[in-house]
């Protein structure tokens, strides 16, 4: 389990520092400012991989990792205020970009299993990244409409 923990440390920390390079690039907020919100999530993060592995039943990391954001959030908690000022130096889509990167590479790695799948799947994958852009494009519009911003 040590092992374990070590490496969930140095992978998250991997990706932390690329999301701090990209946070510093793309929106100009100096990795000194985002440092406490990058561990905070990385802490986040692994607790609650830890949780997956120590709590029994089938709940995925994600259930516990998402749990644990939401409580040391709240308003009320402890250290509350600390954490989402922290958090709110992180942009999302700075956190976004390594976790796609390392998708990227797994698919790449993994391309003759991909094509095992078939030229069905390949239609169909297309029609849901399609969907999704489409759907997305259509809220964000709608949304952007009502409070009068476009």
């Amino acid at each position: 389990m040590l092992k374990n923990i070590t490496e969930w440390f140095l992978i998250l920390g991997i990706f932390g520092l690329s999301a701090l390079i990209g946070n510093w690039v793309g929106y100009d907020i100096l990795p000194s400012a985002a440092i406490p919100g990058m561990l905070v999530l990385i802490v986040i993060s692994v607790l609650g991989l830890i949780l997956e592995k120590v709590v029994p039943g089938n709940i995925p990391s994600v259930g516990y990792i998402g749990i644990i954001g939401i409580i040391v959030s709240i308003p009320g908690v402890p250290g509350s205020e600390y954490v989402v000022e922290w958090t709110t130096q992180v942009n999302i889509l700075a956190l976004a970009t390594p976790i796609l990167a390392y998708a990227g590479i797994s698919i790449g790695k993994n391309w003759a299993d991909f094509s095992k799948l078939g030229w069905r799947s390949i239609i169909v994958a297309v029609f849901v990244f399609f969907g999704t852009f489409i759907g997305s494009a259509v809220i964000a519009e709608i949304i952007l409409r009502m409070q009068g911003i476009i």
